[in-house]
């Protein structure tokens, strides 16, 4: 007996069927879509995630419309599953941030696709900076902080997470890095625009035997772990991570601005 799992977006179900199921996945579509009023389109992914946009290739089992209309936790996202990056499996993980953050805090968000970590942040009243190198998902994420009223506390913008450090001031008081998978490169650049004693979110992906080793790697980046915890499995034996962590130690300029903007230049805004 074979357990079919899924992601849903929206009324999007996005499967991930091994060869062996090839015979049977408009079968297992349909049976999907009876049991599952909610269940519109399903598509079966047949690549690993590719180019900037971070966007796999699927093949349409049932329905055929890609534009959805995710909802999670009061907030919703309007998105093309089949030209953006969405994972709906960390609804709680963005939830459990946005708990933590007070209003009036500078937040960057690098990776921010098309908002699910900026836009419940913004509605607790901080200013968030949401980085996105894809102009596609910059696009929704600009109408997603329309559609949930956060415009005015977030600013989108189109560029690559690694310029972070060459473009922006350091001034925030927190960072959340959903991190791509292999992009551990990214923590050391975010950190220098994090002031001392503020906080960095940062998603990886590892296997347990790995984590001790990164806590010490952390530290020697001046960073204090306060909490790490495993959010899924990613493939066998490779889990993603959470680790909540205090700037401590490392380049400190926020004293010098404080009433400063980030320095970000108009034409990098979307």
């Amino acid at each position: 007996m074979v357990t079919i799992r899924f992601q849903l977006i929206g009324d999007v179900a996005v499967l991930c069927l091994p060869q062996a199921l090839d015979g049977q996945k408009e079968e297992i579509a349909r049976s999907l879509v009876s049991r599952n009023k909610s269940i519109r389109t399903v598509l079966n992914k047949t690549s690993k995630l590719e180019g900037e946009r971070r966007v796999a290739t699927f093949e349409v089992l049932a329905g055929g419309e890609t534009l959805t209309l995710h909802r999670e936790y009061g907030f919703t996202y309007r998105l093309d599953v089949a030209n953006v990056f969405f994972n709906s499996r960390l609804g709680y993980e963005r939830q459990r941030i946005a708990a933590l953050v007070d209003a009036g805090e500078r937040v960057l968000v690098p990776f921010c696709g098309v908002g699910p970590f900026a836009v419940p942040i913004a509605a607790k009243g901080a200013k968030v900076v949401a980085l996105e190198k894809s102009r596609e998902a910059c696009r929704w994420l600009e109408e997603n902080a329309r559609r949930n009223k956060v415009k005015d506390n977030l600013m989108v913008v189109n560029s690559d997470a690694l310029r972070t450090a060459k473009m922006l001031k350091p001034c925030f008081d927190r960072a959340v890095i959903p991190a791509p998978y292999g992009m551990d490169e990214i923590l050391p650049v975010v950190c220098e625009v994090v002031r001392m004693g503020g906080w960095v979110h940062f998603y990886t992906f590892k296997k347990r035997n790995q984590i001790e080793g990164l806590k010490e790697e952390y530290r020697q980046l001046g960073l204090d772990v306060e909490l790490c915890r495993r959010c899924g499995n990613v493939a066998p034996g490779v889990s993603r991570w959470a680790f909540d962590m205090v700037k401590v130690s490392g380049r400190d300029d926020s004293k010098h601005n404080q009433e400063a903007d980030y320095g970000v230049r108009p034409d990098m805004l979307f």
